[in-house]
């Protein structure tokens, strides 16, 4: 169980901006897949998530995660919280979440258990040209009943417009690997 929170909680970094600095209001719809470690049961999964800038250094995210597990089992996550970001370079930002997290899960289509707690990020977003960030990151996921754990993250971000990036992304802890690509949308800088 706690695994499948883990895959949730990663499921969600990326980033993209052109030129003035990086984009903090955008939306973003991704897919992946899950591979768990010692158990025969991958899985792939759907997301929507985003990101509203509110001040120049602050910013609400939240979004929603699916995944199917071989149709044995799904679950879902929802996720709201607060984000904080700061230019260190140029073409470097450090950014930071902190999110409540809602987890359900269902066997065969049967509820079988729901949890709570929060989520905190940590990240560099880089500019390695007008057309290419990268990223990589720290999630740390607190739940009620369901534990804690602790995973990285990178990716690579191609922008194709100012309003239109594409990515891939690898999240990884000691027993999930989750592989996303994912389309995102900005809405202004």
């Amino acid at each position: 169980m706690k695994r499948s929170i883990v895959v949730f909680a990663l499921l969600a970094m990326s980033g993209a901006a052109f030129g003035e600095g990086f984009g903090y209001t955008y939306l973003q719809a991704s897919y992946g897949t899950v591979d768990i470690d010692n158990v025969s049961v991958d899985g792939d999964g759907l997301g929507l998530s985003g990101s509203f800038g509110i001040t120049d250094n602050l910013n609400i995210v939240g979004g929603y995660q699916t995944a199917d597990f071989d149709s044995l089992a799904d679950a879902d996550e929802w996720r709201l919280g607060l984000g904080v970001h700061t230019s260190i370079t140029e073409m470097m930002d450090v950014t930071a979440a902190v999110s409540y997290i809602d987890v359900e899960f269902d066997a065969l289509g049967i509820p079988v258990a729901e949890d709570d707690g929060f989520g905190l990020d940590v990240g560099l977003r880089a500019n390695l040209t007008d057309l290419i960030e990268v990223n990589a990151g720290i999630s740390y996921v607190d739940l009620s009943t369901g534990g804690d754990d602790t995973g990285f993250n990178g990716g690579v971000l191609f922008n194709f417009t100012d309003m239109f990036s594409l990515g891939l992304s690898g999240d990884w802890d000691d027993d999930v690997s989750v592989y996303s690509l994912s389309g995102r949308i900005y809405f202004g800088n």
